[in-house]
């Protein structure tokens, strides 16, 4: 039975596919952090948020995710000044993957919601938490809540396999050489964080 799990953007340019995806491999969570919502409402997809404000995520080592298609139209932002490194399809906007802001710390986050649901929730399993539910829409209590430091402790372990393995210079979205991203990153500028506060939520807040 295959264990990889392909995705794609919403006019299918760009495709790929994340390689071995399993529980023990990497970590489905829903965030509700205002960046975020904040990245589906800049990028006209507030649809992929659930009806408290969350993205559903799966992290895994970043040697596992391939490109297939539409490498070009692989566009990144950074919606504050923080190293978050959000990435997307121009051609329709879609929110596709979340990373460090160069190849130094490797993982990559890809959003769920571009992945094939015929498929998706068989091999991620269940979501292990939900992060910053205090950002989310609603009343949260009720959802299980994960905190970015236990989320980090899972994470370290494949982090040190891609460094020692040399695995992070095979991200697809960092040169190989230099661990920079392959498209250049974009800072949103004080007219666009103003036109989030008008959705109600506001980068960085």
């Amino acid at each position: 039975m295959t264990s990889d799990l392909s995705f794609a953007c919403d006019c299918g340019t760009v495709t790929g596919t994340m390689l071995g995806v399993g529980p023990d491999q990497g970590d489905h969570v829903v965030c509700h952090c205002t960046d975020c919502q904040d990245l589906a409402h800049h990028l006209g997809h507030a649809r992929i948020l659930d009806a408290h404000g969350g993205s559903a995520l799966y992290q895994t080592r970043c040697a596992r995710m391939r490109i297939d298609t539409g490498r070009d139209q692989l566009a990144c932002v950074h919606l504050t000044d923080k190293p978050t490194l959000r990435w997307y399809a121009k051609c329709c906007g879609l929110p596709l993957f979340n990373s460090y802001k160069n190849g130094k710390i490797p993982y990559v986050t890809t959003q769920l919601s571009a992945c094939d649901p015929a498929t998706r929730d068989r091999l991620v399993g269940p979501p292990r938490g939900h992060l910053f539910t205090q950002d989310g829409v609603g009343d949260t209590s009720h959802l299980r809540q994960m905190s970015m430091a236990a989320l980090m402790w899972r994470f370290f372990p494949r982090m040190i396999k891609d460094l020692l393995s040399g695995d992070r210079r095979r991200s697809a979205l960092f040169d190989a050489k230099t661990l920079e991203p392959i498209a250049t990153p974009h800072r949103l500028t004080d007219e666009e964080r103003h036109a989030l506060k008008r959705h109600g939520t506001g980068a960085g807040r």
